[in-house]
């Protein structure tokens, strides 16, 4: 079995052929997707993908690059939503300084508030971060430092000196399709350093869809050739690395009901 442990179900993309999306990763080994949620005023939908499908669960949060759009004040509508049996996760959240859709504050303040949800209701926080490591790394250790909360690093494309901040905090490393790109090398040799114990796996669908599928849309069930990449890397089997990525999922997201 897989997880899935990052994609965006809700997205339009997917609804004329979601039950096939589902059936599929299924029938691929995938027993259990996380849609992640990206903006507060389309968080109903990605909620009720969650209650349609027994095997998807969902997460609350707002991306950075909708920050400005939906800055928050408090950490509280993210702890109110978070109440639901099928909300799993806090995020996705963090900091985007490649495109900068958001001032870069405004992103902080919301990552901030994300954090704080996740250490009130003790879900983990699904970090977003793309050329932003230093303020990234800064955040995350004084908010860890204000009390612990769990969390991962999803997508992970990140330098080694943002790893060692992760593992070192606790944190987990999600590893997407990208990591399957033929000019991903120096991606890879950082993966090579992550314990096994701290790593997950995702697609990010509709998002990156990993060789031989590049280019294409992504979907859950394609989550496998990441994983069998990802298998090589570690020095696994494919089972092994399907058991210790989902082990390490159930442990974090330990709010979801693992399937019999």
């Amino acid at each position: 079995m897989l997880v899935d442990s990052h994609c965006h179900l809700d997205f339009e993309t997917f609804t004329p052929e979601l039950d096939a999306v589902v059936e599929r990763a299924r029938a691929s080994g995938v027993r259990t997707c996380v849609s992640i949620g990206t903006k507060l005023e389309k968080f109903a939908g990605v909620r009720a993908v969650a209650e349609h499908y027994s095997d998807v669960w969902c997460s609350v949060g707002i991306h950075p690059h909708e920050a400005e759009k939906e800055l928050l004040d408090s950490p509280q509508i993210l702890i109110d939503h978070a109440k639901h049996p099928k909300v799993v996760g806090i995020g996705e959240t963090g900091l985007d300084y490649y495109y900068e859709h958001s001032p870069r504050e405004q992103q902080i303040v919301n990552f901030r508030h994300h954090i704080a949800a996740a250490r009130e209701t003790g879900l983990p926080l699904i970090v977003h971060t793309r050329d932003a490591d230093d303020d990234t790394i800064r955040v995350l250790n004084e908010e860890m430092a204000r009390g612990p909360f769990t969390g991962l690093l999803h997508c992970f494309t990140g330098t080694q000196r943002l790893a060692d901040a992760a593992l070192e905090l606790g944190l987990s490393i999600s590893v997407s399709g990208i990591a399957t790109f033929k000019n991903s090398g120096p991606l890879r040799d950082v993966l090579k350093t992550v314990p096994e114990d701290r790593l997950l796996v995702e697609t990010d669908a509709p998002y990156l869809a990993p060789v031989p599928h590049r280019g294409k849309r992504n979907e859950p069930a394609f989550v496998v050739h990441t994983a069998a990449m990802l298998a090589g890397l570690k020095g696994l089997t494919p089972d092994e690395l399907a058991r210790v990525t989902t082990d390490n999922f159930f442990r974090l997201f330990s709010k979801v009901s693992r399937p019999a």
